[in-house]
């Protein structure tokens, strides 16, 4: 019999698809402990939206089916942003005005923020493929000034960025110096385990929860600035299955880093405290 966890378990980068597993998969989770999700909002990929209009709906349906998950007894925090890969393609195919529309979706979603449906933005950030250097700077520019906006309003941002790039968390952490946000407002989503502070340079990690992660993160959380978070950036798309991880994930290794010997304050600061400090409660 291994030890029982009996906190709270959050995964902190979820996401659901009505033509998907949908509520099948929030049970899942539910069924193994899990009992809080972040559930960030998936574009369209293959025609992100255009108009005010058509952000405004389309982040509707994130809220509305947050609804219906925190109907089965979990607790549900929604983010909603411009995803990186489906707006930096716009500037191919609609030049100046994708920046328009850009600002266009994180206004939207700053107003389902400011009604307190919402919780903060994301997924935002730069590509996390080769892209030319106008774009990457143009990407660049936007995110440091979503940084200045969220540091105003005093929110979190969860963001999407290239991967394995030792200039990463540094440049990031630069960014939100010089535009004023507590670097911990920084969600890095599908962060690796290393979450010792040289590494996150103070920002938080999303940690993706793959079976190689529980080594990596016992090795480095004595010496992390204040934590890390859980996730499985799970898709919940048919044509991929348990992609990037399955639902049942997170609270599977939340089990296992206590059997490891992590110190459950350690976790109550993963799956409640440390939440609530980002998301408020």
């Amino acid at each position: 019999m291994g030890m029982e966890w009996k906190g709270p378990i959050l995964d902190d980068h979820f996401h659901l698809n009505r033509n998907g597993r949908f509520l099948d998969a929030a049970r899942d989770f539910q069924r193994v402990g899990g009992t809080h999700l972040v559930l960030v909002h998936c574009p369209d990929f293959s025609s992100p939206p255009i108009t005010r209009k058509g952000h405004s709906e389309a982040y509707g349906d994130t809220i509305a089916m947050a609804e219906l998950v925190r109907e089965l007894g979990i607790s549900v925090r929604v983010i909603l942003g411009p995803h990186p890969a489906a707006f930096a393609h716009q500037f191919e195919n609609l030049g100046d005005a994708a920046e328009e529309n850009y600002w266009d979706s994180i206004e939207t979603a700053l107003e389902y923020v400011h009604e307190g449906v919402a919780h903060g933005i994301g997924e935002v950030g730069r590509p996390h493929w080769k892209v030319d250097e106008d774009i990457w700077q143009r990407s660049n520019t936007l995110l440091l000034e979503t940084m200045k906006l969220a540091a105003r309003e005093g929110i979190p941002l969860q963001l999407h960025v290239e991967g394995e790039s030792d200039e990463t968390y540094p440049e990031l952490a630069e960014m939100a110096d010089s535009a004023g946000l507590a670097r911990e407002r920084l969600v890095r989503h599908y962060a690796p385990p290393d979450v010792s502070e040289k590494n996150t340079c103070g920002l938080t990690p999303s940690v993706l929860a793959g079976s190689g992660s529980i080594a990596e993160l016992m090795a480095t959380i004595e010496t992390s600035s204040h934590g890390f978070m859980l996730e499985t950036d799970y898709m919940d798309d048919l044509r991929r299955p348990g992609a990037v991880l399955g639902p049942k994930t997170v609270p599977k290794r939340t089990k296992q880093l206590l059997e490891a010997g992590l110190d459950e304050e350690i976790l109550w600061n993963t799956h409640r405290d440390l939440p609530e400090r980002i998301y408020g409660p």
